[in-house]
């Protein structure tokens, strides 16, 4: 499939709208994982499951970091083949720290070590699937980009749901959905499609040739193409081997992609850790029955969080690009802001049908859905604003966000032993720093346009 000329490329509209749709097949998929576990597993079953599954969000921050990172150097000129390597890295490191991870985690929420283990081995898969979405994303083609994202959902959430509909806990559901994302990951690599060494159908040379202003990371990443490409046997001007200098080349290269990914890495590990904070630290502040209904209440929460994920798919390509990154960074963010009121209104408009639909469990909480849905609401615009720093390559605005998170735990162990207070502190402390870090990054765009 060759790359989408100007001229034929859909509006605006049509991409969000593509995307938009992918990622609401997923999202809806795991709401729906998430009210029928909460159904089957009972409030307190559902704590632990709700805690496993934010830290696999947690350590699924490779994985978004990975496809920003992908996405970014594609814009920026480099080659496909040397963007899967770097993928592909990324998963084995990933692999190695989710083993690590294990004990600890079981440890610190009293959970069994198999369900964590059963958690964390999903990571890897999702590194894979994400690096294939960060190759459509980068080349635009959004339509097969909302196919893996709707397909990806699909793969993850029927196996966990068979597995608990034939009365299976939290651990063998987490193993089954690391199964399904490992189909996805298969499926991902066969859509994203063209072969290693070139881009949509266009030879990487070619493409980085006509997109000679892409500079550091993607100079790297091409560079390495380009010294393993080479012969083994190439000699220099004496005559002399040349072989180990290209390869120590292309070491510091791939090294170079890396480190890109763990820049980026920083920003999308603010993010996760300050929208995932609150449900960790319910099983610790709150009781058990209190912390199985604030997760049932972070569904809200998820649900504002992720409605608007297609803007920032869509626009982050543009933002990306210097000419064109100031007015997609704003656009982002009114656009987001804008999806936001809509969600906030909805949740309380809908909140009084929510035991209807999600069980008497949800009743305690239903007048509290709309703080869950302002939450989720902010943390999308954060989302964006966090989105269009890594595209131009910043990493000032996760100083910010990690100060948040910091004030957020500091108040939420000290202050906040119930349900209202603990979801009120998290609302705040998210609008505080979306205030600051979005100051930032419109500060930043504006220099940039002007300079």
């Amino acid at each position: 499939m060759g790359p989408v000329s100007d001229a034929r490329r859909p509006p605006l509209v049509a991409e969000l709208t593509l995307v938009t749709a992918g990622a609401m097949i997923a999202n809806a998929a795991g709401y729906l994982l998430q009210l029928l576990a909460g159904r089957w597993l009972g409030a307190a079953g559902y704590s632990e499951f709700a805690s496993l599954l934010a830290v696999q969000l947690l350590c699924a921050v490779p994985a978004l970091a990975l496809q920003n990172v992908i996405a970014r150097e594609l814009v920026r000129g480099a080659p496909v083949a040397a963007l899967r390597a770097t993928r592909t890295r990324c998963a084995v490191i990933v692999a190695a720290l989710a083993a690590l991870l294990v004990p600890v985690v079981s440890v610190a929420l009293d959970i069994g070590a198999l369900a964590c283990a059963a958690a964390l081995v999903a990571a890897p898969a999702l590194v894979l699937v994400s690096g294939e979405q960060g190759i459509l994303q980068g080349q635009r083609r959004f339509r097969a980009l909302a196919v893996v994202l709707g397909c990806t959902g699909i793969a993850r959430v029927v196996p966990a749901l068979t597995v608990l509909a034939i009365g299976a806990g939290a651990a063998a559901a987490l193993a089954a959905a690391a199964v399904g994302l490992a189909a996805a990951a298969a499926y991902a690599r066969y859509t994203a499609g063209s072969p290693p060494g070139t881009r949509a159908g266009v030879p990487d040379a070619a493409w980085a040739g006509s997109a000679s202003s892409g500079a550091g990371a993607a100079d790297g990443l091409a560079d390495a193409a380009r010294v393993e490409s080479q012969t083994s046997g190439a000699v220099g001007h004496d005559g002399s081997p040349v072989g180990g200098s290209r390869a120590r080349t292309a070491v510091r290269d791939h090294t170079a992609g890396v480190t890109a990914v763990l820049r980026a890495a920083q920003l999308q590990a603010a993010l996760m850790a300050l929208s995932s904070a609150d449900l960790i630290l319910a099983r610790i502040v709150l009781d058990e029955a209190d912390a199985g209904r604030y997760a049932l209440g972070t569904i809200a929460t998820k649900i504002a969080f992720w409605l608007p994920q297609a803007v920032g798919v869509v626009l982050y390509p543009r933002m990306a690009q210097p000419a064109q990154s100031a007015r997609a960074i704003r656009d982002a963010l009114a656009v987001l802001s804008g999806i936001g009121v809509a969600a906030v209104a909805g949740a309380a408009l809908a909140a009084p049908l929510a035991p209807l639909f999600a069980g008497a469990d949800y009743a305690p909480v239903q007048n509290l859905l709309w703080l869950f849905a302002l939450h989720g609401a902010i943390l999308a615009v954060l989302q964006g604003a966090l989105l269009s720093a890594i595209a131009v390559d910043r990493t000032a605005p996760a100083a910010l966000t990690w100060i948040g998170l910091a004030v957020e735990v500091t108040l939420m162990a000290t202050l906040a032993h119930s349900v209202p207070a603990l979801v009120t502190v998290a609302a705040c402390t998210a609008t505080v720093t979306t205030a600051l870090v979005a100051v930032v990054v419109l500060r930043t765009a504006a220099r940039r346009a002007t300079g």
